[in-house]
């Protein structure tokens, strides 16, 4: 079975975790947060590669003030749906971090790994100050450090593999826009 006809079967099986409308609430409360608290502070946003693509987007549209957006792409899944522990940078900001608010954006804070790496490495830029924005974090009790959270946290949802609004299944549906998890997983 081709990759692709695999991840049509796992979509046509998939159970409906959380939906478009949900998902869309959760952008509009993260970005009524981040306007909140970071108006006025000349934040920096940081999309990670791939899957903070999408909550990226979504959530600075939202937004009400001008922002700088830039990216970063760091990896442990690499198109699989198991985690490397190695992380696989393939690309760092390009604008200068330093005296800076940053904003981390990725899709979901799962263990925590990712993000973990992406924050040390902004401190070690010279960020002034580092938050987070995930759309999904990720319920369970496998976080590398409990003091691992996200600053703006669209939903919380449970320990499932899921897939849409950035996140993948194998490379395929980061596209649908609610979210879904496998069958049985």
């Amino acid at each position: 079975m081709s990759l692709v006809t695999e991840a049509r079967q796992i979509m046509a099986e998939a159970d409906l975790v959380v939906s478009e409308e949900a998902v869309k609430a959760a952008y509009d409360k993260m970005a009524a947060e981040i306007t909140a608290k970071l108006a006025d502070r000349d934040p920096l946003f940081i999309c990670v590669m791939n899957g903070g693509l999408v909550t990226t987007s979504e959530v600075t549209q939202r937004l009400s003030f001008p922002s700088q957006i830039d990216y970063c792409h760091a990896t442990r899944y690499r198109d699989d749906t198991v985690g490397d522990e190695t992380l696989e940078w393939r690309a760092m900001p390009q604008r200068s971090l330093e005296g800076r608010v940053v904003v981390v954006v990725d899709d979901i804070l799962d263990e925590g790994v990712t993000l973990a790496a992406i924050i040390q490495s902004c401190k070690l830029q010279g960020a002034a100050e580092i938050y987070s924005a995930v759309l999904a974090n990720k319920l369970h009790d496998r976080k590398i450090d409990k003091a691992i959270v996200g600053d703006f946290v669209g939903m919380d949802v449970e320990d499932r593999f899921i897939f849409g609004c950035g996140m993948d299944y194998k490379g395929y549906w980061r596209n649908l826009p609610a979210i879904y998890a496998i069958k049985g997983k």
